[in-house]
């Protein structure tokens, strides 16, 4: 399915609403190049699923847990999915809770053999394509 959004707070709506598609255990990979969205839409997905706390994106920590209900990745600075497993971050992705996962390209090696694919494309400034 592919959406397009003409602002951060209908990319924001379709990320909500897409969260109650979720369930524990899933693994969803959030692609998309810098700037296009990765984090709004983690901030809608987290709402989503009932999280009241402020989403940043996990750049220097890898990983944020949400209690063990959200874990949000940013693998930006991994360069390879024994990086990942060193960090302990494999680990989660058999936990109860949803993993979102921004740049999992970069520990491709080590992703569970089922997961889900948000792909965001900037189109302009504030329009976006979703393809769920």
């Amino acid at each position: 399915m592919e959406i397009i959004t003409k602002s951060c707070e209908e990319t924001y709506q379709v990320a909500f609403d897409y969260a109650k598609t979720l369930k524990g255990g899933d693994v969803v990979l959030l692609d998309g190049e810098m700037g296009a969205g990765k984090t709004a839409f983690a901030k809608g997905v987290a709402k989503g699923l009932g999280i009241t706390d402020e989403i940043t994106s996990p750049t220097y920590a890898y990983l944020n847990d949400y209690d063990g209900v959200l874990y949000h990745y940013d693998c930006y600075r991994l360069s390879s999915g024994e990086d990942a497993e060193a960090l302990g971050l494999t680990d989660y992705f058999y936990l109860k809770g949803v993993c979102l996962i921004e740049w999992a390209q970069n520990i491709k090696d080590v992703l569970p053999k089922v997961v889900k694919v948000v792909k965001i494309e900037k189109i302009d400034e504030n329009t976006r394509k979703i393809t769920l």
